[in-house]
C-alpha cells in the first residue's frame, strides 16, 4: 500500500515540472506555436500517467471510482505549475532558458528516481521500457509535424 502511494506521490509530482515547461513556453513572446505543441504533446502523456495511477489505486484494492477519481486530481498540479512558470518568465526574459532548464532537469530526477525503477518492478521492464520508447517517439513526430 505504502509503495502504490509513493508512485501516485512522484507522478503528481512529475506533474510540477511539466507545468512549469508549460508556463515557461508561454511565455516566450515568439514561441506560441512550439509552446502549443509543447502543451498538446505533454496533455496526451498525461492521459496514460493518469491510467497508471488508477490502475495501481485498483490494484491495491480501491474502488473504481475512487481510482479514476485520485488519478484525474494527480494532474491538478500542473496548472499551478504552469502559472508559477508564467509568472516568473514573464518578469524577464533573461529567466526563460534558466526556467526551461530547471523544468527539464527537475522531470528527469524524479522520472528517473522514482517512477523508472517502479515501473521495472516485478518483471515488466519490457513493457516499461517500450513505453517510453514509443512516448519518445511520438513526441518527436509531433514536435516535427506541428513545427
Amino acid at each position: 500500500m505504502g509503495r502504490t502511494w509513493l508512485f501516485v506521490a512522484a507522478i503528481a509530482l512529475h506533474n510540477l515540472p511539466e507545468g512549469l515547461a508549460i508556463g515557461v513556453g508561454y511565455a516566450n513572446p515568439d514561441g506560441l506555436s512550439q509552446a502549443n505543441a509543447l502543451a498538446l504533446g505533454i496533455a496526451i502523456q498525461d492521459v496514460p500517467e493518469g491510467l497508471v495511477v488508477a490502475i495501481a489505486l485498483l490494484a491495491a484494492g480501491y474502488r473504481r471510482l475512487t481510482s479514476v477519481a485520485i488519478g484525474a486530481a494527480s494532474g491538478v498540479i500542473e496548472p499551478i505549475g504552469a502559472v508559477l512558470g508564467a509568472a516568473v518568465a514573464t518578469q524577464s526574459l533573461a529567466a526563460l532558458p534558466w526556467g526551461l532548464g530547471f523544468a527539464a532537469g527537475a522531470m528527469l530526477f524524479v522520472t528517473s528516481h522514482e517512477i523508472i525503477p517502479e515501473s521495472h518492478r516485478k518483471g515488466h521492464e519490457r513493457l516499461a521500457t517500450t513505453g517510453p520508447i514509443a512516448g519518445f517517439v511520438l513526441m518527436m513526430m509531433l514536435d516535427t509535424g506541428l513545427g
